[in-house]
């Protein structure tokens, strides 16, 4: 009989005792995957899973009040870890520091499971070397509009441009609607130089399919094209790594593919259920990817052959803030992405006239990162409504305040 929500179980994991806590409890409704039923899919795909993100510093994304509430972030591993979880201490930019959870075999993989992480969020680094990231991440994200044959396109691209620089990329679908690449380099470089060359990269696929790639980092600018996301090499990030279960209700799995599959490869055919006979059947199409490790001088040299990326202007009141070229509004700032999706229903049934001109990419629903989570601000481009239609910047419908009630130690 399976274990009630209530109960806990223990498992032994290759001579390890895991205890699970609420095995029984439904975190995905609609196939009806149990906490117990995710814990069983990792170790089933642990050598893939761990391939990933097996040695490196991770933050842990906590869903604790299941996938319809937001996940907090905790970058600190618990006190009381089992001792077959490993930590790394990572200093951060802002001059803090904390120690996280490093897991190196498939008990620490059941272990952060149990505590109501879904997708495992890794740091670009081996935690022998802080300093010196070992993967150079790619991340194809699609604006609003953009449909999985331009993100294909734009795929063959970035590993044509890969290619012609001495690197070999891995690609995965994201879990969610875009595809990550993922490349293997020495630890040479630091995560300035790193995020140089991936900020180069995207340029350089961008100079060459005009119009369906963009490496602008001002979402407004982008239009409907897919993204290619070069801060995710910057210091402090992290991204969901290979087979991880991202929190949508069809349990969709980020999962690696060959090249030759890629095309055909809709995100939503990978589910854990369909993961799980992929793997049994397949094993992991990412298994070389230690084998293949590349040098990022190609990509540094055409940097310097690129000159610096333009920068967008100041504004006019003398902050030395970033001044936006579109016309953009702000409607809301939430809490909860339900929240400002309800609030954007609100703000179109107000201006109907201009819902109609507006593309799918002109409606800007962002994620921003709080302290220990997400809250999401809504903005509208109106550069396709003619100027004297524009409604003009008013109150807030929401207006959620991230930071209210925080306290401080700048000591």
């Amino acid at each position: 009989m399976s274990p009630s929500k209530g109960e806990a179980t223990t498992i032994e994991v290759d001579g390890h005792e895991v205890r699970i806590s609420s095995p029984g409890k439904v975190v995905f409704p609609e196939p009806g995957i149990t906490k117990l039923d995710l814990v069983h899919y990792y170790l089933a795909v642990a050598d893939g899973a761990l391939r990933g993100a097996g040695g490196r510093p991770m933050v842990l994304k906590r869903f604790v009040k299941g996938i319809g509430a937001e996940a907090f972030f905790q970058k600190r591993v618990p006190e009381n870890h089992p001792d077959f979880v490993d930590t790394a201490t990572l200093h951060y930019a802002r001059g803090t520091s904390a120690e996280e959870a490093v897991i190196r075999n498939r008990a620490a993989l059941a272990w952060v499971v149990n505590l109501g992480c879904l997708d495992l969020n890794p740091h670009p680094i081996r935690a022998e070397d802080l300093d010196h990231p070992d993967e150079l991440r790619v991340d194809l994200d699609p604006m609003p509009g953009v449909e999985w044959a331009q993100i294909v396109d734009v795929a063959m691209v970035a590993r044509e441009v890969l290619e012609d620089h001495g690197l070999v990329g891995w690609p995965k679908t994201s879990g969610s609607r875009g595809l990550h690449i993922n490349v293997r380099i020495e630890p040479r470089w630091d995560y300035r130089e790193v995020r140089l060359a991936a900020e180069t990269f995207a340029r350089e696929v961008e100079n060459r399919a005009p119009g369906m790639a963009s490496a602008r980092w001002w979402k407004e600018e982008r239009g409907e094209s897919v993204f290619v996301d070069f801060n995710q090499n910057a210091k402090d990030r992290t991204v969901a790594s290979a087979y991880s279960v991202r929190p949508l209700p069809d349990a969709r799995v980020s999962t690696p593919l060959d090249w030759s599959e890629v095309r055909g490869s809709h995100p939503e055919r990978f589910t854990v259920p369909t993961v799980l006979e992929r793997y049994a059947e397949r094993g992991d199409a990412a298994s070389g990817i230690d084998d293949a490790v590349g040098s990022l001088e190609g990509l540094l040299r055409l940097a310097e052959e690129l000159g610096p990326a333009e920068k967008p202007p100041s504004s006019k009141d003398g902050s030395g803030r970033r001044s936006s070229t579109m016309p953009l509004i702000e409607i809301a700032r939430t809490k909860t992405k339900p929240e400002a999706l309800e609030v954007l229903e609100r703000w179109k049934a107000e201006h109907p006239e201009v819902v109609e001109l507006l593309h799918p990419s002109d409606v800007l629903v962002d994620g921003m990162r709080g302290s220990s989570s997400l809250w999401y601000r809504i903005r509208v481009n109106l550069q396709h409504v003619p100027e004297a239609e524009r409604p003009e910047q008013g109150e807030l419908l929401a207006d959620y305040d991230p930071w209210a009630g925080k306290e401080w130690n700048r000591s």
